[in-house]
């Protein structure tokens, strides 16, 4: 029997009752879905239903075949190696025994002699160079991702469960992950935002508040579907507020009808033109046809304004962002930034950068890149002040705000129109509202608590509070920006730093991001 997830009438509600999705009908086979939706609509609750770590509270999740899970973070103990994530320790030790000339037959009769070749080739198809006795501690959270999903692809399973598998990995272990799941051919259903990745699906299965749909193709075949669903949601809005006028024309022009004849039968019988009877049983029939039509116009008001109302819902789903912004009025041939031979780190004799030298000038837009560990953030923090250099200097000479991943500018116990109103004094309530609309925080979403915020909510607070006040500053500065936000974030993101007209420095591994965002020149910084 072939391999299958099947999903039939499938839903979900969270503890306080909240639904997140409901009637789900899918099915998946040996092919790679990519599953994308906004943060908070149930993307790895649906996983964990898969996986069976959840159980549907109604309908039913049936798979055939077998399955393995990788997950968004690989937690390990201090003693714990690679092999431990190949379930191969004790055949490794049996492997070591014999070599010794310690194991028993029954132990040189299952010796799988050629295991330890397989599990390093399998590594290095995730772009990892290790043997199996490395200790997982040793490795970086982006090291052990890729170790984590060689040890599932070495276990050869029907279909692979995948949590955001690219999230924390530099250029070459996204690559690496890229390549290896381009060229899996068993089933894969994978949760994830990389753009990259999901030009490499099969298909894609969106879940919005409105449901799941299926996509067939790639993420670039997605988009094109859905660009011609806005189009048929702003035309079925066009269409029904079109229906809402004819209803209150048409109902108009009755009643102006209604009002000329009963006008003119009052006359008649005020003349004694027709016998009493006859005039009741008209007034009566008048009365019936006018309660009719005005049901018949209520119904057909009714249904156009809630054709109208949903066509609003799928645009507003469907619809990106787009930003306007006041000017930072900086010009081409201002000096912005200026590293001179800067040498930093944050051990005695172990530097992180060494002599780096850069200058930014106008509204240059810089994507400071390298693998992980070749000190980015370290990069930063000198931009910022946070790290002072062991030699050399760092002259920022212009306004700047920077972004970090956790977006620490922005206090987590007030709300957001009062960290914007802190952080744009000059700004008055009118301005701080019309700002934080503009950044899709309207009216009481603008009084949220900044704590209770997702990753996606909170970088574009950030972004709203930094750049919606009179004068943004000249130089602002992202760290890893797209990093656990889902992908209509990642547009609104990018919606609102193509409206900033000052000078960007991002570290990013997201080359689709960049090159949104317009990015003209790239600072790569070596391995350490």
């Amino acid at each position: 029997m072939p391999a299958s997830i099947t999903l039939s009438n499938l839903s979900w509600s969270t503890p306080d009752g909240w639904p997140l999705f409901s009637n789900i009908d899918l099915s998946f086979n040996a092919e790679r879905a990519g599953l994308v939706g906004r943060n908070g609509v149930g993307k790895t609750t649906l996983l964990k239903l898969v996986a069976g770590e959840l159980q549907p509270q109604t309908g039913s999740v049936a798979v055939s075949g077998t399955i393995g899970i990788l997950r968004q973070s690989v937690q390990v103990g201090p003693d714990e190696t690679v092999a431990d994530l190949f379930g191969a320790t004790q055949a490794l030790a049996i492997l070591r025994r014999a070599e010794g000339g310690e194991a028993s037959g029954d132990e040189l009769a299952s010796a799988d002699w050629a295991l330890e070749a397989r599990m390093e080739a399998a590594l290095e198809r995730a772009g990892l160079i290790a043997v199996p006795q490395t200790l997982l501690a040793a490795l970086s959270g982006g090291q052990r991702t890729r170790a984590a999903l060689a040890a599932l692809i070495f276990e050869d399973p029907d279909f692979l469960i995948l949590d955001e598998p690219t999230n924390n990995l530099d250029r070459d272990g996204r690559e690496a992950v890229i390549s290896l799941l381009g060229g899996w051919r068993h089933g894969a259903l994978i949760v994830s935002h990389d753009r990259e990745l999901l030009e490499t699906m099969d298909a894609i299965v969106e879940l919005t508040t409105l449901g799941a749909t299926r996509y067939g193709g790639n993420w670039s075949d997605y988009r094109a579907r859905k660009a011609l669903d806005l189009a048929a949601a702003e035309h079925d809005l066009a269409d029904a507020k079109k229906r809402v006028a004819e209803v209150a024309r048409s109902a108009q022009e009755t009643a102006e009808r209604k009002a000329r004849k009963d006008s003119a039968g009052k006359k008649k019988a005020a003349k004694g033109d027709m016998p009493r009877i006859v005039a009741g049983g008209l007034k009566r029939q008048a009365e019936n046809t006018s309660g009719e039509n005005a049901r018949l116009a209520e119904r057909r008001h009714t249904q156009a304004l809630a054709d109208a109302e949903e066509a609003r819902r799928r645009i507003e789903i469907l619809q990106p962002l787009s930003v306007k912004l006041p000017s930072t009025g900086l010009p081409p041939g201002r000096s912005v930034l200026r590293i001179d031979a800067v040498t930093a780190g944050y051990e005695a004799e172990k530097p992180i950068i060494r002599k780096q030298s850069f200058e930014v000038t106008g509204p240059e837009r810089i994507a400071v890149t390298g693998p992980n560990g070749s000190g980015k953030t370290t990069l930063l923090a000198l931009i910022s002040g946070d790290l002072q250099p062991w030699e050399g200097t760092v002259r920022v000479l212009t306004s700047v705000s920077m972004l970090d991943q956790r977006v620490s500018l922005l206090d987590p116990k007030t709300s957001i129109r009062d960290n914007f109103r802190r952080l744009n004094p000059q700004s008055d309530e009118n301005a701080c509202r019309a700002a934080l609309a503009r950044f899709m925080f309207r009216a009481d979403a603008a009084l949220q608590i900044v704590s209770t915020l997702s990753g996606g909510q909170l970088l574009r607070a950030g972004l709203a509070c930094v750049l919606g006040g009179a004068t943004p500053p000249s130089l602002l500065i992202l760290d890893e920006p797209t990093n656990h936000l889902d992908i209509d974030s990642i547009a609104a993101v990018e919606a609102g730093l193509r409206a900033y007209d000052g000078a960007l420095l991002i570290v990013s591994h997201d080359e689709v991001f960049l090159e949104m965002v317009g990015i003209t020149r790239r600072l790569e910084l070596p391995a350490r």
